[in-house]
């Protein structure tokens, strides 16, 4: 078990750092072939094209699909609601469980970010140790273990508002509970701060672009890795289809919980407004099945079908409930989301964006 980091953590006594209690293996393999996949030239994938013969597909390896993960929920206190489990800290602030299903599909999902860029965990030019390194709304913490893995020198912190992170860490690295929207109180800043995933997650995502602009040391970088809803189409769009009205009505739904779905399209304008500076901006393309030609986006398709098949129910239940709809009524909708999903000749995709920016070296 990790021991807890001499060099700085959180003052503040509403961040609680604990043992976690999952003997969950830490990370999952990727094959080789699979990390080495190439979108060809360019700095990121033009958008993709229909493949009209299908005749390639790509599956994903039973040991990134399957998980030994198993969880000692006794040492946890967490909401139950449709047959999922809620984080309890902070109730509702965030909409999807924390329950063992939605624990690998997160994991899975870490396999989907990391793939779609080569195999990396970012794609900001860091130093080879940057010596303090934060993680916001770091899930399982599966990107804060493999970082502190990768780069042995630095000091890693996730904080999540559930405490679902495995117990055998990495010595470099350990997790605290804590709501990135709240004032951050760490001791010391950080050379490097990560977030991935977030739109589901902030009222103000500006804020929380601030806060981590003020927590960085000169020179330091953030990089955000998000998706932009709605997931867009090639060709005619199918404003017939249940994935079409699916996003439609997610994006009401989470705008009458007071989020927006749609903030990626504002990062660069948070990260100028904040003060970096050098911010780079690259856009990926998740097709939503093996519809789209070549084998990088054929494989990334696999990975997001099976996060999307996966995760859509407990995405929807809480956000389309404020529509209306009971559980049933949303699980059977789902069904017809989910054939759309498979369909190839439903040709969506989603907007994934990996953004970065410095903090200067010497304040104006």
């Amino acid at each position: 078990m990790a021991d807890a980091l001499t060099d700085g953590g959180h003052d503040s006594s509403t961040a609680t750092t604990h043992s976690w209690a999952s003997s969950r293996t830490a990370s999952v393999d990727q094959s080789a072939s699979l990390s080495m996949l190439s979108w060809g030239s360019g700095s990121a994938p033009s958008l993709p094209s229909v493949d009209d013969e299908q005749t390639e597909t790509q599956s994903i390896p039973e040991s990134i699909r399957s998980s030994t993960m198993s969880l000692d929920s006794s040492l946890f206190h967490f909401i139950q609601e449709n047959g999922r489990t809620y984080h309890k800290y902070k109730e509702g602030r965030y909409f999807l469980p924390n329950d063992s299903a939605e624990q690998e599909r997160l994991d899975l999902q870490h396999q989907l970010f990391t793939l779609a860029i080569g195999g990396r965990l970012q794609i900001a030019p860091i130093p080879e140790n940057p010596r303090r390194v934060l993680d916001i709304a770091t899930g399982t913490g599966i990107w804060a273990i493999d970082f502190a893995t990768q780069h042995p020198e630095s000091q890693v912190i996730g904080t999540d508002l559930s405490p679902i992170q495995p117990q055998f860490l990495p010595e470099n690295c350990k997790f605290e509970i804590d709501d990135a929207e709240d004032e951050w109180t760490f001791s010391a800043p950080f050379d490097f701060i990560h977030g991935r995933a977030l739109m589901s997650c902030f009222d103000d995502p500006a804020a929380v672009v601030r806060q981590g602009f003020e927590n960085l040391v000169p020179g330091g970088i953030m990089e955000f890795q998000d998706a932009l809803f709605p997931m867009s189409y090639v060709g005619e769009v199918p404003t017939e289809s249940a994935l079409y009205r699916w996003n439609e009505m997610m994006l009401e739904g989470v705008t009458k919980l007071g989020r927006s779905w749609s903030n990626v399209k504002n990062y660069r304008r948070y990260f100028e407004e904040a003060g970096f500076e050098n911010i780079v901006e690259k856009r990926f393309y998740w097709p939503t099945s093996p519809w789209a030609k070549g084998a990088y986006f054929k494989t990334v398709a696999a990975y997001f079908q099976e996060d999307m098949l996966v995760g859509i129910e407990a995405m929807s239940l809480k956000v389309l409930g404020v529509l209306g709809m009971s559980p049933d009524q949303v699980r059977e909708f789902v069904e017809d989301v989910r054939k759309d999903l498979r369909d190839t000749n439903v040709h969506a995709y989603l907007t994934v964006t990996y953004i970065y920016g410095y903090k200067p070296e010497h304040p104006s």
